[in-house]
């Protein structure tokens, strides 16, 4: 039975990219399961790459290929390598920190540098711009189809030795969490941080409690206000703000039926700083 390959890119829609890796994946094996996580993944933006991965990879059956292309080092001497998920799951990217989030909490049990001598698209040699077909692609169909094993993906690599991006730990200070907003829900415009529903609940905090939310970044505080702990969106009223735990157990900012991102123009990545606490009590004479 052949596995699932599934593809995730920064190439968009719009021109022929995306089908050019579908029919190098179809000429490996025209039996193959082809789906997409995403091809919307901003221009270079690894980060980002690296947290759909998380937020998909684990979800599903043991043995699913994923192909993973956000690649602004194509042709520099970063490697290309296959990497095995604590899960199962196979991911073939560039070793760029596309798999950051990946090793970090879901664990790579083994990696291999691809050796392209052998798994590259034949008659491609001379192209150096689209390893995500002639690489990529072709070495993830023949793995999905059974055309190789994973071994013979190429050479063993250390597991420790794959690329991780910079990532600044969420903690607890006294009465507050402080983390990262790491990426948005973008067609919702929620913002999801690394602050993990436990250590935000060690605090004391339940559902209904209202919480005094900061956001900084390098530079100011762009949004300070008390917003309520809620369950779900239906805990609070259109246009009303919230603090929930998102599809990754972590917590999570919104408004309800509308982008909290563009209300305030708040963006994502380490340089963006969030704190929650429990809500001081105001006390009127």
């Amino acid at each position: 039975m052949k596995n699932a390959l599934v593809f995730q890119s920064d190439f968009g829609i719009a021109d022929g990219a995306v089908s050019a890796m579908y029919g190098v994946a179809y000429s490996v094996d025209n039996t193959l399961q082809l789906f997409d996580l995403t091809h919307e993944i901003p221009q270079y933006n690894i980060w980002e790459a690296s947290y759909r991965l998380i937020q998909t990879v684990v979800y599903w059956p043991k043995d699913t290929v994923f192909v993973s292309v956000v690649d602004p080092g194509v042709g520099s001497h970063r490697k290309s390598i296959a990497v095995k998920t604590a899960k199962g799951q196979y991911i073939i990217t560039p070793d760029n920190g596309t798999l950051t989030h990946i090793k970090r909490m879901c664990g790579i049990v083994e990696a291999r540098e691809i050796d392209e001598t052998i798994n590259r698209l034949p008659n491609s040699g001379a192209s150096y711009t689209f390893h995500g077909r002639d690489i990529y692609a072709y070495t993830g169909a023949r793995l999905a189809s059974g055309v190789i094993t994973f071994e013979q993906v190429g050479p063993e690599i250390a597991v420790e030795e794959v690329v991780e991006l910079p990532v600044v730990e969420s903690r607890k200070e006294n009465d507050m969490v402080t983390g990262t907003i790491d990426v948005l829900d973008v067609r919702f415009g929620s913002l999801w941080t690394n602050i993990g529903r436990e250590l935000f609940t060690s605090l004391g905090i339940n559902y209904g409690d209202r919480v005094e939310v900061s956001i900084k970044n390098d530079t100011r505080e762009v949004y300070r206000n008390i917003m309520i702990y809620a369950k779900s969106f239906a805990d609070v009223h259109v246009g009303e703000t919230l603090v929930y735990v998102n599809s990754l157990d972590n917590l999570a900012v919104a408004i309800n039926q509308g982008s909290f991102s563009k209300a305030y123009n708040i963006q994502t990545g380490t340089n963006w700083r969030i704190s929650i606490r429990k809500a001081p009590r105001i006390v009127y004479e």
